[in-house]
């Protein structure tokens, strides 16, 4: 068994300790600063838990002496602290982060890591990255590359129609940070909640926009080699348009600990959400302007004795699966690894993988 420490007892965190507990493969350290926190996760008997404040000087790295790996389920600003001391004690590490600004210093603690530094493992940035290089390698020059996902409450009832189903500090991070986009072959910065689209799928409408931190390194390998990039988080039609009002004409962009508490005492969390990943691609194939399309809906389902939603579904798989694929040797054991560095039918075939796979749309199987 690898001894594996998790840091961040949430939603997520939580559906990470008892999917790897559950193989038997790995023996499991849940990390958490608040005993409470750490009380309401609802854990198998076989995850140990550790109430610890990361931030003391020492505490972590005394944590993961010994230990395989450490995964960062934290709160998008403890990512570079959890990412220091795993190269301080020589530990692999993998995290979910979306902060653009704290996987550049990820990939600088790399250069010198005796070990394996492997960001932004989750949905998106992560699977999303997969998919759209596998589907980028299909053709022979590429014009356009463009990368949707959603975590939509089923059943939306408010203005905003949203319910929370992922971090609130998350959230409004990539509602608030520059994006990056490749625009007519140039990679450039562009503002978040803007370039609103709208397009249907299965009969519903939705709407994308511009939010930062989704292509995770993809922009920086495709540099050069596509027209257009761009990602954009879907929601309902609406959203946007409140959250922009809330961000700009109220403020609340440099008030995120008010916008935060709003949030979360008037917005429900549900269990009954939906992922959705589309991305299409055009290129040229032989000489021919061609297009292909990936698109998947993943729903929430019942774990072990717990329902999970498909966000926590989507993105725990995502960090197990590459975490076994470091385990077993598939991937290097040590230095900086992008997403699009792993092959999509290896992760597919890998058994967190399959929770991807096994809601696949017929337009993948097809392709």
């Amino acid at each position: 068994m690898k001894n594996i420490v998790v840091v961040g007892a949430g939603k997520i965190g939580s559906t990470i300790a008892e999917m790897l507990s559950a193989t038997g493969d790995y023996r499991v350290t849940l990390v958490d600063r608040s005993a409470a926190q750490l009380a309401a996760a609802e854990l198998p008997a076989g995850v140990e838990t550790q109430e610890l404040d990361i931030v003391a000087p020492g505490a972590l790295e005394a944590a993961l002496a010994g230990k395989f790996a450490v995964l960062s389920a934290a709160p998008f600003h403890l990512t570079t602290r959890i990412a220091e001391a795993a190269a301080a004690t020589g530990v692999h590490y993998l995290d979910l982060t979306e902060d653009v600004v704290s996987t550049r210093r990820v990939k600088e603690l790399a250069r010198e890591a005796r070990s394996a530094f492997i960001p932004q493992c989750g949905l998106a940035p992560g699977f999303i990255s997969i998919v759209a290089n596998d589907l980028a390698s299909r053709f022979d020059t590429l014009e356009s590359l463009r990368m949707r996902v959603g975590a939509l409450p089923q059943y939306p009832s408010n203005a905003l129609n949203y319910n929370l189903t992922w971090s609130t500090d998350g959230v409004i991070n990539e509602y608030c940070e520059p994006c990056e986009a490749i625009v007519e072959g140039e990679l450039i910065e562009v503002p978040p909640l803007e370039e609103r689209e709208e397009f249907s799928l299965d009969g519903v409408t939705y709407e994308a926009f511009n939010t930062s931190g989704g292509l995770g390194t993809l922009a920086e390998t495709l540099k050069g080699k596509v027209r257009t990039l761009n990602y954009r988080t879907i929601r309902y039609p609406g959203h946007a348009a409140i959250m922009k009002a809330l961000l700009n004409d109220l403020g609340l962009r440099h008030r995120r600990d008010v916008l935060k508490d709003i949030f979360e005492s008037a917005l429900p969390a549900t269990l009954q959400d939906v992922v959705i990943v589309f991305v299409t691609v055009s290129g040229r194939k032989n000489g021919r302007l061609l297009q292909e399309t990936y698109a998947n809906k993943i729903y929430s389902k019942r774990i072990g004795n717990l329902v999970r939603s498909a966000i926590q579904i989507t993105t725990a798989s995502g960090i197990c699966a590459v975490l076994d694929m470091l385990a077993d040797g598939s991937l290097p054991a040590k230095g900086f690894i992008k997403q699009e560095d792993i092959a999509l039918d290896a992760f597919l075939a890998n058994r967190f993988g399959r929770a991807y796979a096994q809601h696949e749309m017929a337009s993948r199987l097809a392709s």
